[in-house]
């Protein structure tokens, strides 16, 4: 299975792994490969992790306080999300379209 970042999702991702970079390169690169290890998971269980909301499931990643928000659609994983936990509950819900 595919899968695909929200070009919001993926700044988080990208701001995230960067703030942890500047505090030091390898807890930076530490940050990158739990989100990687953890999409890996997303991807070969799917349905495994609890729905939050709607169909939106949630990985809790295990080193970070980060949640990955996603989405089974068709033939692809669709991450809504990669959400520091401390922040405002349901701020990504404008990212997903209505069904």
């Amino acid at each position: 299975m595919k899968y695909v970042f929200h070009s919001d999702a993926l700044q988080e991702y990208s701001e995230a792994a960067m703030y942890y970079k500047k505090i030091s390169p390898e807890l930076g690169k530490a940050f990158v490969d739990e989100v990687e290890t953890s999409v890996r998971k997303i991807l070969s269980a799917p349905e495994t992790w609890r729905i939050v909301e709607e169909d939106i499931r949630r990985f809790l990643i295990r080193r970070f306080p980060y949640g990955i928000y996603y989405t089974i659609e068709d033939g692809y994983i669709l991450i809504v999300a990669v959400m520091h936990l401390s922040r405002k509950p349901g701020y990504w819900r404008n990212r997903i379209r209505k069904k």
